[in-house]
């Protein structure tokens, strides 16, 4: 799954570093359960839940079965 996960988030990295920001896998639990840092601007960007919840989370859950949740690792 985490091969899966990487795959999207390339995907998305493109418009993540338009804004100067970027992402880190940190890990997918055995529950589904994926662990992200946001970084660059998108780090402490008052917009950073909505681009995690909204778009990342949304993409992820879409794209890869058994990804249950998305949370930020700060």
């Amino acid at each position: 799954m985490e091969e899966q996960v990487q795959e999207v988030l390339s995907k998305l990295r493109p418009f993540l570093l338009r804004d100067g920001g970027d992402v880190e896998l940190i890990d997918v639990d055995d529950d589904g359960v994926v662990l992200l840092r946001l970084m660059g601007a998108c780090g402490n960007c008052p917009s950073s839940t909505i681009t995690l919840k909204a778009g990342i989370e949304r993409a992820l859950m879409a794209e890869v079965p058994g990804v249950t949740e998305i949370e930020q690792v700060f």
